[in-house]
């Protein structure tokens, strides 16, 4: 039938029909408009200006059409349905007896004609014609509503249930049908139940106008569901990306504040007044290297292991590479880190150096206070003796006697005066190492060379007193003057020889306490002479007993030159006697404890010489596993983890040897010449052996998702790393460009994609991904932008209702709180745009 023979059996329509066919039109016409936000009541009426025409043309086709005119008059309104057919012609639609003039003058069977041309066109022409024909020719097929029922359970079959549908109820079938189709499918209500089933031929038009809405409603939201999946895709991915970012971030930051609070502490080199206090800092400095720190050393290797699989899987997705908040990259962190091992190092050494410094100054401390106290005993009522003025009534024999006691206490004194030297000598060092307690030295220093002045000035006044009166003193007992004169030097040798054996010494090793042994040694050689010296002493005081008795001399007992008798050079000789066995006692166990010393030495330096090389030894091995292409991944990988599981039970040695290195320190052991490796080295080495077990099994696990997200095969993978190691060899024996057989334009392109920061290194990992990136099929910011205008109706925005009827709550949720407000006007409030949002997973954005 031709669309002219159309329009002659239009003229003899049924008045049933264009009913109907009104009915169904309107609401057709009203189902597009709404899009537009508006709305038809009389299809004759609201199209003769052509306004609401055009605009349903361009709603339906999806173009712009001329710019309508603006006036009201007849031929502003011909002017417009003009340009609404002239479109309709332009799409291959030969219009026949339907003119603008009968549109605008109202012409209802010509308007009807119209808009079923346009339905023909816009609306059927998608569906197999003759399919549709078919079943509309059959009438029963839809006047029992079971048809349509059907239709719509065989794609929502959640809307009805059509088992409990009965062939005898065509009125309620059709009733379900419309409601289902008007609530749940966006389709309106085009036809009256009754008009269909009353009716012995239903109008065929208006029956193919409602069913195609069907097919369209239908095809949209299978689109949907296709475009959903894909959304839905892109949005777990990114999902999962940005919780990996987040927890990279949250790492960062938890290590870089621990270091931030950890490098002041390490900086603050305020030293302690006391080898407790210290000794309690270096107490607390192991317990960091020992507990606190390697939980840190294994989060700085967890934090580039994660760094690095992130921008692997951004990679394999085709997003933009993960750049870290502003001092938070990897390099950040390793600057840090860097910092705090410089800190770290020196404040082990200021610990050391403080330790040794507070441990000399306690020696000269108490040296000091062993001088003065020795000095102090010497001076004890000495400034009262030279004060006396016995000479004024004593007779000539009791003034010769002061005049040589005068000469033997000046004699004393003198010998003293290397005391006094000595105690100023070491108040002096105290002071220059900043003793804690300096004051109380100072002013006990202080009075002591106060109290040496004035014994000075006493006794250059007594003299001058005696020698005035000497004319009136005759003689003086020769041999009292020369026992006095003896025995106060002897005296005073014996006090620096008890002094000596009761010194105090510290030692680093079994030299310097030879050293010692050897000096005493040489002192108790002198001994012999020393006692031919006593000998020679206690003589003199025999020969005066002796000529005392000879001539009857009765003696008073006191010698007038010197407070000391006999019994006090026997006494003294006895007690340096006694105090020799006791330094040779001392001086062994410094022996002993020494010895123990230097095998704490031997024992640290052979293990530290086996662990040192074993360290250095699976390092290379590593290195030669990670290049190894003999064997797939996995067994890469089950090499790698033994190794991993090896390096692990080999912690106990270094746990020893930790404490083999705590026990020399609490030994106050600071060097160890049997060995050239240092706990420092050893920590090191350990620190970088462990970081490179785990980044090597990183990089592998790497690899092994990008073969298979990339669909790499084993032997393809092999080839790539023979490819590499030869590459590799020829750069660096031939050329750094001996990578690319290229030119140099197409070798700076490919040096930005392997090393896109410019480092002039060429991991395997960016290798693989640059032989294997023309070959990848990843989504695009189109594919996602075009899945979203789909579940949009061919909009540019979607709404919230919209994603939350498409999408699972979970996705759906996500784009409405990242998608921005669409700002186009042809929008409703709340719009949402999602060509921003899809554009945004591609680039640089904060998703």
């Amino acid at each position: 039938m031709t669309q002219e023979d159309d329009w002659d059996r239009d003229l003899l329509l049924d008045p049933a029909w264009e009913k109907q066919q009104r009915k169904t039109f309107t609401a057709w016409c009203n189902s597009h408009l709404r899009k537009a936000g508006t709305q038809i009541e009389n299809i004759e009426e609201d199209f003769r200006n052509g306004l609401k025409l055009m605009l349903l043309l361009e709603v339906i086709s999806g173009e712009r059409l001329p710019k309508p005119d603006k006036g009201k008059m007849r031929f502003h309104k011909i002017a417009n349905v003009n340009k609404a057919l002239d479109f309709i012609c332009s799409k291959g639609v030969k219009l026949v007896s339907i003119g603008a003039e009968e549109i605008v003058d109202g012409n209802g069977k010509m308007t009807l004609g119209m808009i079923w041309t346009i339905i023909l066109r816009f609306a059927i022409q998608d569906i197999s014609v003759e399919g549709v024909y078919i079943c509309v020719c059959v009438c029963p097929f839809w006047k029992d509503g079971l048809a349509l029922c059907a239709l719509i359970h065989r794609h929502r079959p959640d809307l009805i249930d059509y088992s409990k549908l009965r062939k005898d109820d065509p009125i309620g079938n059709l009733n379900t049908a419309f409601e289902v189709a008007e609530k749940f499918l966006d389709i309106p209500k085009m036809l009256d139940a009754e008009d269909i089933v009353n009716t012995p031929k239903p109008d065929e038009k208006a029956i193919m106008t409602y069913v195609s809405c069907f097919y369209h409603a239908f095809a949209g939201a299978e689109q949907a569901e296709t475009a959903a999946n894909r959304i839905c895709k892109v949005l777990a991915v990114n999902q999962e990306n940005e919780k990996l970012m987040e927890e990279y971030e949250k790492l960062a930051s938890e290590l870089l504040e621990w270091i931030r609070r950890t490098i002041p502490w390490l900086e603050n080199r305020v030293a302690e007044q006391t080898m407790r206090a210290m000794q309690q800092k270096l107490e607390d400095f192991r317990d960091y290297r020992r507990i606190h720190k390697p939980p840190r050393v294994q989060e700085k290797c967890q934090l580039e292991i994660n760094f690095n699989t992130l921008q692997t899987k951004l990679r394999l997705s085709n997003r933009p590479a993960f750049m870290p908040s502003e001092g938070k990259m990897v390099s950040d962190i390793a600057n840090a880190w860097k910092g705090l091992e410089g800190v770290e190092k020196g404040y082990e050494e200021w610990l050391l150096t403080e330790i040794r410094r507070l441990e000399r100054l306690d020696h000269l401390a108490e040296k000091f206070k062993q001088k003065c106290s020795m000095h102090e005993s010497w001076t004890g009522g000495k400034e009262e003796l030279l004060s006396q003025k016995d000479y004024e009534s004593a007779s000539l024999m009791e003034i010769r006697a002061l005049m040589r006691k005068h000469e033997a206490f000046e004699s004393d004194l003198a010998a003293h005066q290397d005391r006094v030297e000595q105690i100023a000598a070491i108040a002096q060092e105290l002071n220059e190492l900043d003793y804690h307690d300096a004051a109380t030295v100072n002013a006990r220093c202080q009075g002591i060379c106060d109290q040496w002045d004035n014994l000075g000035t006493l006794t250059q006044k007594r003299r001058d007193s005696l020698e005035r009166v000497e004319k009136l003193w005759e003689t003086i007992d020769q041999l009292y003057l020369e026992f006095a004169k003896r025995a106060a030097p002897f005296n005073n040798w014996m006090d620096g020889a008890m002094e000596d054996l009761q010194d105090m010494f510290i030692v680093h090793s079994i030299e310097e306490i030879q050293s010692l042994i050897t000096a005493h040694d040489q002192f108790k050689a002198t001994l012999p002479e020393a006692d031919k010296e006593r000998m020679a002493t206690m003589g003199i005081h025999n020969e005066i007993l002796k000529i005392a008795q000879t001539y009857g001399i009765k003696l008073s007992g006191i010698n007038p030159y010197t407070n000391l008798s006999p019994q006090d050079i026997s006494t003294k000789w006895d007690t340096v006697k006694h105090l020799v066995p006791l330094r040779d006692q001392m001086l062994q166990e410094e022996v002993a404890r020494q010895q123990a010393n230097e095998r704490l030495r031997r024992q640290f330096a052979a293990q530290a010489n086996i662990i040192g090389p074993w360290i250095q030894t699976k390092m290379e091995e590593i290195g030669h596993v990670s290049v190894d292409i003999a064997g797939s991944l996995e067994e890469q990988m089950n090499s790698l983890k033994q190794y991993e599981h090896n390096i692990i039970n080999y912690k106990s040695n270094m746990d020893k040897l930790e404490g083999d290195h705590q026990l020399s320190q609490e030994s106050l052991i600071f060097d160890n010449k049997h060995t050239n490796y240092t706990m420092e080295h050893v920590r090191v080495g350990w620190e970088q052996l462990l970081t490179t077990i785990a980044r090597t099994i990183n990089e592998v696990e790497n690899q092994i998702l990008t073969r298979d997200a990339k669909g790499i095969s084993q032997e393809q993978l092999n080839e790539f790393r023979a490819s590499f190691n030869h590459f590799d060899r020829v750069r660096r024996s031939r050329h750094p460009k001996g990578i690319f057989n290229c030119g140099e334009v197409e070798f700076a392109r490919i040096m930005t994609l392997v090393d896109p920061n410019n480092t002039g290194v060429v991991t395997f990992q960016a290798f693989i991904d640059f032989m294997t990136r023309e070959t990848a099929e990843t989504d695009t910011a189109e594919q996602v932008m075009a899945s979203f205008k789909i579940l949009a109706s061919d909009k540019n925005y979607i709404t919230m209702d919209e994603l939350r009827r498409e999408l699972p709550p979970e996705q759906a949720e996500y784009c409405i709180s990242r998608m921005t407000r669409y700002i186009g006007a042809d929008g409703p409030s709340g719009a949402l745009d999602y060509i921003s949002f899809s554009s945004a997973l591609y680039g640089e954005s904060d998703l």
